[in-house]
C-alpha cells in the first residue's frame, strides 16, 4: 500500500521539490499521516537511487540533494524541536491517543531523516545530525567523563544544542548513526557509543531511568547492529578486556569490575545480547575479519555480572540475566567451539566453559540450571519442591566423580540457594537451608572458593529468621529444632574439612557475623549450640574471646531467661573449646567470663562450673604472659594470678576524697569469681589428697581482705575506698556461693570461707553499725554506702543461722545498738525546723536501718530475742508520721547536692524512705495481725502499738499515688492484712484500694523484673479467703469488683503468658489446702469457692492459641528444659510455672482433690458440671462448623476432659439430671478428639449406672435429618458393650437389643455408619457366641453371612482398606474406657491419637512438677495401664500418617516437572516498554492480531482484570475499556498480574461507543455483538474475519438495544444449562478460542489460509469432549500433540475429537491451538 501511495505521487508530481515542500508543510498538531507519507515517498527515491532507475522526470542529482538537505535541516528537525515542546506542555494525565500521535510522527521523521542522510550525497549530513542530536544527548548523561565531552557539554549549555528532547535525541540517532562511515567517523561513532552508554547506565540518583531504558532498548542494538567500532566502544565502557581485569578479592567473588547498578548493567548487555552472543551460523557480527568481535564468554566481569543479576532483587533484572545465560549456552551449543572464561586462581575452575565433546553434558546441567532458577520466581513451594532433587544432579555434574575439584564453579550453585535464602515464601526459604546444609553434609564435597564468604554472608543472614527454627509435626514435643540439628551437623563436618588456619580465620568471621546485628534469642541459641559442638581445636585467641563477649552482649537483649542462660552456656563451652590458651591470659579469660551471668548461666557447683574448672585444671601452665598490670608479667599457675589480683585489689589508691562516689561492682564480681574457680581448681587437684591443703591455699589467697576486715572495728584511718572494695569482695564471696545449684553439702570451700568470714564478724558489724550511726554519711552517694553496709549485715546475720547462734550475741548486740541509735536520730531530726543535707540523709539512712532490722527479725521470730526490747521499736514504728515528705535541703546546699548524687534524684530518695515506713509497718501488722479490729471501736486498751486500720488503709492509698511502681511492694503487703478487717466495715474504701492496686498492676505489665512479685502480692490480698468470704457474703460492691478484676486478669493472661497461673493457683491453694491464718476462720475456706466458680471454668478451658512466633518460644524452651541438668541454666534459674498449661494442671488437681461425700464440695462440683455442658452447648450454638483445631475446638475439647475428670464424683441422682444434656451432645457435628470423650464418658455412665441403657436405646430411635452422622457415636459406644454390661447379671435382653438396633444400621445408605454398624455387630455377636445364648440362633445365618462377606471382600478397593482400618483403630482396638481411665489418658494420649494441635498435650510430667497443689502419693490417677500411650496417630477415615510415599517422591528426581510459560518468544526480552504495539509484538514473538475487544459497558475491575489478561494471552490487539482508572484497582491488578502491561488499553466511554464503532467500520472492521438476539449466529458455526471487533456486554442488562442497531452480527454460545449467561471474561476467553481456530489460519500452520474448521463440545458426565470438522478432515492430533505429558487430555473417542478432564483444561487446550 506505502509503495503504491509513493508511485501515485511521483507520477502525479511535475516537480519533485515543490512536491517535497507541500508535504513539509505541518499543521498544529502535525498530522501523522502526512509525515509518513513523506517518509514512504523519500524511501521509494533512496529505492530508485541504490536501484539505478531514476527516470528523467526527477530533478538532477545536486538539486534533489540540495532538496534533501534542505527538508532534513529546514523542515524534520524543527518538526523534532516542536515534539518535545509539545511533550512538555502535555498535561499528566494525557490520554493514549496524543501519545500515540506523537509515537507516529516521531518514528515516520525519523525514517525521513535516515533517507534524507542517504540521499544527500555525502557524510556532512549525517554527521551534522548526530553531532546536533548527541549534544542533546550529552545534557542527560552523568557529568564525569572525558575532558572533550565536558567541553561538548558546555557548549550544549550556551545556547549551541539543538534542542532535541531525550526521545527525539535518541530517535535521530537511531535513524542517522547507521548512516556513518566505520574508519572516516570512528571518532563520532565512538564518542555516540560512550555517550549513550553513559545515559543508559546512569547514576545511582538517576532520577529518570525511563531515559536510560529508552537509550537502551532503541539506540543501543541499533549501534551494535551498525558497526563493530560502536559495539568494541559499548563493551570497552561496560566491561575491561580479559587481560585488562583487575584481580578479585579473596574467595573469587570480586565484584564485577568498573561495577555500576547491576540493574542498568544487564539491561545494557541484554540490548546487545544478539551481537555480543550470536546466533550459530553468522561467524563474525559483521564479517569483517579486521575488525575485532568482543568475546563475552572469556570476560570474568560478564559473568559475575550474570550472576549478580540472577541473584538481584529486581524481578526484571533476574530476567534478563536468565536471558543472557540461556542464549550464551545456546550459542556454544550451536557454535561447538572451545571456550573459557579465565579462571582466577589455578585451583578454582572456570566461571563458563564449553566443549563440544561434553556437550551433552553441559546441556543438561545448564538446562536444570535454568529450569531451577525460572521456577524458584514461583515462590510456591508446591511448585518449586518437586525441582529440588535436580540441585541433588547438579552438584553430581559440578564435582568430578573422585571428588577432588569441581569442574563447574560453585558459585552458580550458590545463586540458586542465595534466591532461595532470600525468597519471601518462608516455606521456600527453610527448604533451601535444609537442603544445603543436608548436601554439603552428604556430599562430602570438596573445598570450594567462597563457601566460607557464602556462609558468613547469605546463609547467616537467613538463619537470622526465627520462625525456620520451628518445630515438624513428625518430631515429638521438646526435641531439638530440625534446622538447629543440621546446622549442628553441617558446621561440625564443614569446620573439620577446613586447613587450621582457615579454620581460625572462618571461625572468627562467623563469631563476628553473629554480633553484626540484633540476634532473636532462637537463632543465637542454636547458632551458639552448633558452636559448641565443634571438636576441640586451638584456633582461636585474644580476639575471638573478645568477639565471644560481644556475641554474649548481644544476647542480653532478649527477654526469655531460659534461652538467654542456655546461650551463654553454650557460648562457654565454645570458648574453651576453640581458644588457642597459649594465645590468651588469665586476665583475658576472667574478663571474658564477667560477660556470664552467674544467676542464669555459670552458677557455681553446676556441670558447667566444673566443666569449666576442669578446662583450667588441664591448661593451667600454658596461659599465655600476664600484663604486668598487677604487679608482675610472665607465665603463672592460677593460684598465683588470684592471689596477686586480691592483693591489687586490695590496694587502696593514693589519693582519695573525703566524699568518693561507690566503687564500680564489676571488679569485685571478677575476683570474687576468679577467688571461687582458683579454690574448687585446687580442691580438683587435690580431690585425691589432703584437703587441709586447698583450704590452706584457700586462706593465703583470702588473707590480705580478711586482714583489713579484721581491722574494721578498731583502724578508723583505713581508707573509705578501701572499705567499700572490701566489703562489696566480701559480699560477692557470700553471694556467689549461695546462688541456686551452689553444693549444698560437703562443700569445703564455703566451710573456709564461712569460717573466715565468722572470726571478722564483730570487727565488721561493728564497722557497720559505726558508719550507719555516726553521722559519716552525710551525701546522695552515700546511700548506695549505706545499700552495701545494710546488704552485708543482712548477710552476716543469715550466716550465723547457718553456722549456729552459739556465738550470736554480738550480732545481736549490734543489732540492738543499730535500732537504738536509728530511733533516737528520726526522734531527733523530726524536731529540726531547717533541713539540712547531712540530717536528711541521716534520717534517710535511719528508716532505712530500721526497715532491715525489721526484715531480721521477721525472719528470726522464732528465736526469742527479748534482750533486743522491740517494744520500743513498735511503739516508734505505731507513731511515724505515714507518707511523710523528706523535704529538700536549703538552696545553698543545692549545688553540693547534685554535684554529689548519682543518677538518682531527690524524688528517688523520698520514695525509698516512704518505703522503709511501709516496711516496718508491715512488720508490726504482720506480728500482730490477728489483734487488728474489724472497727475503730474495737481497739483494745494494750493493743496501743497498733494504729487505726482504717487510717492506715488511706495512708496507704496515699502511698501508692506517691511511690514509684517498683516501690509499692510494702504496701501491698499492709493492704493485705487490712482488707480482710475492713471490708465489711469500709468496703468502699476497699474497693478504691482494689482498683488504685489494679492500675498500678497493669502499669507494670510491660516490665520483666518487678512486675510478678508486685502481681502476687496484689492477688494475695484481693483474692485472700476472707476477702472472698466477706464479698460473697454481702453480694455487694467488692464482689462485683472483685469479678470484674478476675476478668481482667484473665485478659491480660491471653498476651502475656503467667498471669493467671499465680491467680488460679494461689485460690485453688487457699480454698483446698488452707494456710494457718485461714483455719481461724468461722467457715470452711471453701465455703466461697461456688461464688468464684467462673474463676475455675476459665481455669478448666484456659488457653489461647498462640501465635507461631509464641508457639516457637515454648517448643524452643520446653527442649532447653527436656536437658535437665545438663543445661546449667536450667539449675540456675528459677522455675516460674508460666506455661498456661499450668492452669489447667492447677484447676485439674484441684478438682481432683474434691471429696464427693462432702456436700459443700458435691454442690460445687455439680454446679461446675452444669455449668460446662452449658458452655458446650452454648459453643455449638455460636458456630456449627468448626474448623479442626479451632479455638471453638479446642474449648469444647477442654469442657469434656474437665468432665471426665469430674465423672467419678457423680451421683445417679445428679447423672439423672445432666444424662439428656450429655447424649444431646453425642448428636452435635463434632471433632474426632471430641467425640471419643464423649463416647468414653457415656460408656462409663451405663457401665456405673445401667439404669441408664433405657435412654440410650431411645437415641437410635430419632428421625433419619437428626441422626445423619451422629449415629456412629453412639454404635463407637455399642462397640464397648462388653464393658458396658460387665456390671449387669441378666445380659441376654441387652444383647437382644443391641443386636436389634444393630442390625437396622448395617443396612444404611451411608457408607460410615455401615462399617461402625458392622464392626458393633461383630463385637456384640461375638459376645453372644461366647454366651451361648439360643434365642439367637435364627439370626447365625444372616449375620455370619454378613460378617463373612464384609470380612472376605475382594479387590483392592476403598472398602476393603478402611474395613481394616476401623478395625485396627485404637478406640477400638486397644482402648480400654476402664483401664485406660488416667489423667495421662484423658490430656495427653487421647489428644495425641486424635490428632489435635501439641498445643493441647498436657504431659504427666507437668502434673507431677507442679507442687503448688499437692496430690496424695496413693494417687493412681497418672499412668495408663495399657498399651495405648504407646501407639502412633492413625484414622481409618484418611490415609495413615507416616507413609513414605510423598518422601519417597521426594527423594528422587522427577521425570517431569511444573514449568511455567516465558512470557516472551525465545527468550527475547521486551527493551522498549513503551514501543507501538507493533514493534512490541514482533519483539515479543506475537503474531500481529486484527481483534479488539470492546468491554466499555462493563464497570466491574475483577472482571475486566479476567479480560485484560485474557486478551493479552490470545493476543488481541487491543481492549478497549470504559476509564483507564480501573488499571490502578487493586482488583484488577490481582486478575491481570500485569497483563496491562503488554497489552494497549484504550479509552472509550459508554456514551462515546457509537462513534467509535461507526469509526471501526471505516477502517475495514466487522462490529460484533456477544448476544442473545432473534438473528444471531450460533458461535460454533460463525467464521470470524481478519478484523474484527468484539463488544462484550454487561452481565445484568446485555448490550443496550441501541448500540445492536450498529453491529454487523451478533453470535451466542449455544449451552444447555439453566443459568443464562456466561461470566463475561469466561465468555470471552471461548470467544478468543473460537475465532483462533476458525480464523487464525496462519496461527495453526497445517490449516489451510481457506480451510473452515469448527468445534462443538460435547459434555458428558465428567469430560469434555470437542469434536474437530474442517473441510479436509484433519487429524488434530499433529497440532495439538496427545502426549501422556499433557494432563488436561486423556485418550481421544474419535480421531477428530479430544477429550478433556475438566472445563478449566479448555482454556489450557485453546491457549495451546494458539
Amino acid at each position: 500500500m506505502e509503495r503504491v501511495l509513493a508511485e501515485a505521487l511521483l507520477s502525479q508530481s511535475q516537480d519533485l521539490r515543490v512536491l517535497l515542500r507541500a508535504l513539509c508543510v505541518w499543521e498544529s498538531p502535525t498530522p501523522a499521516e502526512r509525515v509518513e507519507t513523506l517518509r514512504f515517498l523519500l524511501q521509494r527515491l533512496e529505492e530508485e537511487q541504490e536501484g539505478g532507475g531514476v527516470t528523467s522526470s526527477r530533478p538532477a542529482a545536486p538539486l534533489l540533494q540540495e532538496a534533501v538537505r534542505e527538508v532534513a535541516t529546514g523542515h524534520l528537525v524543527p518538526l523534532l524541536q516542536g515534539l518535545r515542546g509539545s511533550q512538555a506542555g502535555a498535561p499528566a494525565g494525557e490520554s493514549s491517543a496524543p501519545r500515540d500521535r506523537r509515537r507516529r510522527v516521531l518514528r515516520a521523521a525519523g525514517g525521513a531523516l535516515r533517507s534524507c542522510a542517504r540521499l544527500s550525497g555525502g557524510p556532512q549530513l549525517a554527521a551534522g545530525l548526530v553531532h546536533e542530536a548527541l549534544l542533546d544527548l550529552l545534557a542527560l548523561r552523568p557529568s564525569a567523563g572525558p575532558e572533550e565531552e565536558k567541553e561538548e557539554e558546555a557548549r550544549a549549555a550556551s545556547g549551541e544544542r539543538g534542542g532535541l528532547g531525550a526521545e527525539e535525541a535518541v530517535e535521530v540517532l537511531v535513524a542517522v548513526g547507521p548512516c556513518l562511515r566505520p574508519r572516516e567517523d570512528r571518532a563520532l561513532l565512538e564518542r555516540v557509543a560512550r555517550v549513550a552508554l553513559a545515559v543508559a547506565l546512569g547514576d545511582e540518583d538517576d532520577e529518570e531511568p525511563g531515559v536510560a531504558a529508552l537509550v537502551a532498548g532503541r539506540l543501543l542494538p541499533a549501534l551494535g547492529r551498525s558497526s563493530a567500532v560502536a559495539l568494541r566502544a559499548l563493551w570497552d565502557g561496560l566491561l575491561p578486556r580479559p587481560e585488562e581485569e583487575e584481580e578479585p578479592e579473596p574467595g573469587g567473588r570480586g565484584p564485577v569490575p568498573h561495577a555500576p547498578r547491576v540493574a542498568r548493567l544487564l539491561l545494557v548487555l541484554s540490548a546487545l545480547a544478539e551481537r555480543l552472543l550470536p546466533t550459530p551460523g553468522v561467524g563474525g557480527a559483521w564479517g569483517a575479519p579486521e575488525e575485532e568481535v568482543p568475546d563475552a564468554w572469556r570476560c570474568h566481569g560478564f559473568w559475575r555480572a550474570v550472576q549478580a543479576g540472577l541473584v538481584h532483587a529486581d524481578g526484571l533484572t533476574r530476567k534478563r540475566a536468565r536471558y543472557l545465560l540461556q542464549r550464551a549456552v545456546e550459542a556454544s551449543a550451536g557454535l561447538g567451539a572451545e571456550c573459557s572464561c579465565r579462571a582466577r586462581d589455578a585451583n578454582e575452575p572456570s566461571l563458563f566453559w564449553w566443549l563440544d565433546k561434553k556437550k551433552g553434558q553441559l546441556l543438561k546441567f545448564w538446562e536444570n540450571y535454568i529450569l531451577i532458577m525460572e521456577t524458584l520466581e514461583g515462590n510456591q513451594i508446591h511448585v518449586i519442591k518437586p525441582v529440588l532433587p535436580k540441585l541433588n544432579s547438579l552438584f553430581d555434574c559440578a564435582v568430578s566423580e573422585e571428588k577432588a575439584c569441581w569442574l563447574l564453579h560453585p558459585s552458580w550453585h550458590m545463586c540458586i540457594y542465595k534466591r532461595m535464602f532470600e525468597s519471601e515464601n518462608k516455606t521456600l526459604t527453610k527448604e533451601g537451608i535444609m537442603h544445603f546444609l543436608e548436601l554439603c553434609e552428604t556430599k562430602g564435597l570438596p573445598g570450594a572458593p567462597g563457601f566460607s564468604e557464602f556462609i558468613i554472608g547469605p546463609l547467616m543472614e537467613a538463619l537470622s529468621e526465627s520462625s525456620l527454627y520451628s518445630r515438624s509435626p513428625e518430631h515429638k514435643t521438646g526435641s531439638c529444632s530440625p534446622l538447629g540439628m543440621k546446622l549442628q551437623t553441617f558446621l561440625v563436618t564443614y569446620v573439620s574439612l577446613l586447613s587450621e588456619d582457615k579454620k581460625s580465620s572462618f571461625l572468627l568471621k562467623f563469631i563476628k557475623k553473629m554480633t553484626s546485628r540484633h540476634w532473636c534469642a532462637v537463632p543465637i541459641l542454636f547458632l551458639s549450640r552448633a558452636l559448641a559442638h565443634i571438636p576441640p581445636c586451638k584456633v582461636l585467641g585474644v580476639e575471638g574471646l573478645l568477639a565471644l563477649r560481644d556475641v554474649l552482649q548481644c544476647t542480653m537483649i532478649t527477654h526469655q531467661i531460659l534461652l538467654r542462660g542456655a546461650a551463654q552456656c553454650y557460648l562457654l563451652q565454645t570458648a574453651m573449646n576453640l581458644i588457642d590458651v597459649e594465645k590468651v591470659s588469665f586476665s583475658d579469660v576472667s574478663n571474658f567470663l564477667m560477660s556470664l551471668r552467674q544467676e542464669e548461666s555459670l552458677g557455681r557447683g553446676t556441670a558447667l562450673w566444673t566443666e569449666l574448672c576442669d578446662w583450667l585444671r588441664v591448661n593451667e601452665n600454658y596461659f599465655g604472659e600476664i600484663p604486668s598490670c598487677i604487679g608482675f608479667s610472665g607465665r603463672c599457675s592460677l593460684r598465683v594470678y588470684v592471689q596477686s589480683l586480691v592483693q591489687d585489689y586490695i590496694k587502696s589508691p593514693t589519693m582519695e576524697r573525703g566524699n568518693c562516689f561507690m566503687p564500680d561492682w564489676y571488679e569485685a564480681k571478677l575476683v570474687a569469681m576468679m577467688i571461687l574457680l582458683a579454690a574448687d581448681v585446687e580442691e580438683m587437684k587435690n580431690k585425691y589428697s589432703e584437703r587441709k591443703k586447698t583450704q590452706n591455699e584457700l586462706k593465703v589467697v583470702l588473707h590480705p581482705l580478711m586482714d583489713v576486715l579484721m581491722k574494721l572495728g578498731t583502724n578508723a584511718y583505713i581508707p573509705l575506698l578501701k572499705t567499700d572494695k572490701c566489703l562489696q569482695l566480701l559480699l560477692k564471696l557470700l553471694q556467689t556461693c549461695s546462688l541456686k545449684g551452689s553444693l549444698t553439702h560437703d562443700d569445703g570451700v564455703l566451710t573456709v570461707l564461712q569460717n573466715s568470714v565468722m572470726s571478722t564478724a564483730e570487727s565488721i558489724s561493728e564497722f557497720l553499725v559505726r558508719r550507719l550511726t555516726a553521722n559519716e554519711l552525710s551525701t546522695v552517694s552515700d546511700l548506695e554506702r549505706c545499700h552495701l553496709y545494710l546488704t552485708m549485715l543482712s548477710e552476716l546475720v543469715n550466716l550465723h543461722g547457718k553456722v549456729g547462734w552459739k556465738n550470736s550475741d554480738s550480732i545481736w548486740r549490734f543489732i540492738s545498738l543499730l535500732k537504738n541509735a536509728s530511733i533516737l536520730h528520726l526522734q531527733d531530726i523530726s524536731s529540726e525546723k531547717e533541713p539540712k543535707l547531712g540530717k536528711q540523709i541521716q534520717k534517710v539512712v535511719s528508716m532505712a536501718c530500721l526497715s532491715v532490722v525489721c526484715g531480721i527479725l521477721s525472719q528470726q521470730s522464732d528465736l526469742h530475742l527479748d534482750f533486743l526490747d522491740t517494744e520500743i521499736l513498735e511503739n516508734f514504728i505505731s507513731s511515724f508520721h505515714l507518707n511523710q515528705i523528706v523535704r529538700k535541703p536549703h538552696a545553698e546546699e543545692q549545688n553540693s547536692l547534685f554535684e554529689e548524687s548519682s543518677s538518682q534524684g531527690w524524688g528517688r530518695v523520698v520514695a525509698q524512705y516512704i518505703h522503709d515506713q511501709w516496711l516496718c509497718l508491715s512488720f508490726l501488722l504482720n506480728k500482730y495481725h490477728t489483734l487488728i479490729p474489724t472497727t475503730e471501736g474495737e481497739m483494745e486498751p494494750f493493743l496501743h502499738v497498733i494504729p487505726k486500720p482504717v487510717g492506715i488503709l488511706q495512708s496507704a492509698l496515699e502511698a501508692l499515688t506517691i511511690l514509684p511502681s517498683d516501690q509499692v511492694l510494702p504496701v501491698f503487703h499492709c493492704m493485705k492484712i487490712l482488707v480482710p478487717k475492713l471490708l465489711y466495715s469500709s468496703e468502699s474504701l476497699c474497693i478504691e484500694s482494689f482498683d488504685m492496686a489494679w492500675k498500678i498492676i497493669y502499669s507494670l505489665s510491660n516490665t520483666q523484673l518487678i512486675f510478678w512479685s508486685n502481681l502476687k502480692a496484689f492477688v494475695q490480698f484481693v483474692f485472700d479467703i476472707r476477702v472472698l468470704a466477706v464479698a460473697a457474703r454481702i453480694k455487694g460492691q467488692a464482689y462485683s469488683k472483685i469479678k470484674e478484676i478476675i476478668y481482667k486478669i484473665i485478659e491480660m493472661s491471653t498476651t502475656k503468658t503467667g498471669v493467671l497461673n499465680i491467680l488460679i493457683s494461689y485460690c485453688c491453694r487457699s480454698w483446698i489446702v488452707p494456710t494457718s491464718d485461714d483455719l481461724t476462720l468461722s467457715q470452711d475456706p471453701f465455703s466461697s469457692a461456688r461464688d468464684y466458680i467462673e474463676l475455675i471454668i476459665e481455669g478448666c478451658i484456659f488457653g489461647t492459641v498462640f501465635r507461631r512466633d509464641q508457639r516457637l518460644i515454648q517448643n524452643v524452651q520446653t527442649f532447653i528444659e527436656n536437658l535437665g541438668h545438663g543445661c546449667a541454666a536450667n539449675v540456675v534459674t528459677e522455675n516460674t510455672n508460666r506455661d498456661d498449661h499450668y492452669v489447667r494442671v492447677c484447676t485439674i488437681k484441684f478438682l481432683c482433690l474434691l471429696d464427693g461425700s462432702n456436700i459443700s464440695h458435691k454442690m460445687f462440683i455439680e454446679d461446675l458440671a452444669i455449668k460446662l455442658l452449658d458452655k458446650d452447648e452454648l459453643v455449638s450454638r455460636s458456630r456449627t462448623r468448626y474448623y479442626v483445631n479451632s479455638l471453638q475446638h479446642r474449648v469444647k475439647n477442654r469442657v469434656w476432659q474437665t468432665l471426665l475428670v469430674l465423672f467419678p464424683k457423680f451421683d445417679q441422682n445428679f447423672l439423672d439430671q445432666i444424662i439428656d444434656k450429655i447424649f444431646e451432645a453425642g448428636f452435635v457435628n463434632n471433632q474426632a478428639s471430641i467425640k471419643y470423650l464423649i463416647e468414653w464418658i457415656i460408656i462409663l455412665i451405663l457401665h456405673k449406672f445401667p439404669q441408664f441403657l433405657p435412654k440410650f436405646w431411645n437415641c437410635f430411635c430419632y428421625g433419619e435429618e437428626k441422626l445423619k452422622m451422629s449415629v456412629c457415636t453412639f454404635l463407637s459406644v455399642l462397640s464397648h458393650l462388653d464393658i458396658i454390661i460387665q456390671n449387669i447379671s441378666e445380659m441376654k435382653p441387652v444383647l437382644k437389643q443391641a443386636l436389634t438396633v444393630v442390625l437396622q444400621w448395617c443396612f444404611n445408605h451411608n457408607f460410615s455408619v455401615r462399617l461402625y454398624a458392622l464392626l458393633a455387630l461383630k463385637k456384640i455377636w461375638a459376645m453372644c457366641k461366647a454366651l451361648h445364648v439360643e434365642e439367637f440362633d435364627a439370626l447365625t445365618a444372616v449375620i455370619e453371612s454378613s460378617l463373612h462377606q464384609v470380612e472376605n471382600m475382594h479387590g483392592a478397593g476403598n472398602a476393603k482398606k478402611n474395613w481394616q482400618r476401623i478395625q485396627e483403630h485404637f478406640f477400638f482396638a486397644t482402648f480400654h474406657p476402664l483401664k485406660d481411665y488416667s489423667l495421662e489418658t484423658i490430656f495427653y494420649t487421647l489428644p495425641r491419637l486424635s490428632e489435635l494441635v501439641e498445643d493441647e498435650w498436657i504431659t504427666i510430667g507437668k502434673f507431677t512438677k507442679f507442687t503448688d497443689i499437692p496430690i496424695d502419693s496413693a494417687f493412681q490417677w497418672y499412668l495408663s495401664q495399657t498399651e495405648l500411650c504407646e501407639l502412633k496417630p492413625s484414622d481409618w477415615s484418611q490415609e495413615d500418617i507416616g507413609s513414605n510415599s510423598v518422601e519417597g517422591d521426594s527423594q528422587s528426581e522427577w521425570i517431569d516437572v511444573q514449568k511455567k510459560m516465558i512470557p516472551w518468544k525465545n527468550n527475547v526480552l521486551d527493551l522498549g516498554l513503551d514501543l507501538v504495539f507493533q514493534d512490541r509484538a514482533a519483539k515479543l514473538g506475537k503474531s500481529i492480531s486484527r481483534l479488539i475487544v470492546v468491554a466499555s459497558l462493563i464497570d466491574k475491575p475483577t472482571n475486566l482484570g479476567g479480560l485484560c489478561r485474557t486478551c493479552e494471552i490470545f493476543g488481541a490487539s487491543a481492549l478497549v475499556v470504559g476509564s483507564l482508572h480501573y488499571i490502578s484497582d487493586k482488583q484488577f491488578q490481582h486478575l491481570s498480574v500485569s497483563a496491562e502491561q503488554w497489552l494497549p488499553l484504550v479509552e472509550v466511554k459508554p456514551l462515546q461507543l457509537v462513534d467509535y464503532l461507526q469509526k471501526k467500520k471505516t477502517e475495514g472492521y466487522t462490529t460484533i455483538g456477544v448476544e442473545q438476539t432473534a438473528k444471531s449466529s450460533d458461535l460454533t458455526e460463525y467464521c470470524f474475519p481478519e478484523k474484527s471487533l468484539l463488544l462484550l456486554g454487561n452481565e445484568r442488562e446485555g448490550i443496550p438495544a441501541n448500540l445492536i442497531q450498529h453491529l454487523d452480527v451478533c453470535v451466542e454460545i449455544p449451552q444447555h444449562g439453566i443459568i443464562r449467561s456466561l461470566n463475561v471474561h469466561a465468555l470471552q476467553r471461548l470467544e478468543d478460542a473460537e475465532k483462533i481456530c476458525t480464523g487464525r489460519s496462519s496461527s495453526l500452520g497445517a490449516l489451510s489460509t481457506n480451510g473452515r474448521k469448527e468445534l462443538q463440545l460435547e459434555v458428558c458426565e465428567n469430560e469434555v469432549v470437542i469434536h474437530f470438522y474442517s473441510s479436509s478432515q484433519m487429524c488434530p492430533g499433529g497440532w495439538v500433540g496427545r502426549s501422556s505429558s499433557n494432563s488436561y487430555l486423556q485418550d481421544s473417542p474419535s480421531p477428530n475429537s479430544i477429550k478433556v478432564k475438566n472445563i478449566c483444561s479448555i482454556y489450557t487446550l485453546f491457549s495451546r491451538l494458539s
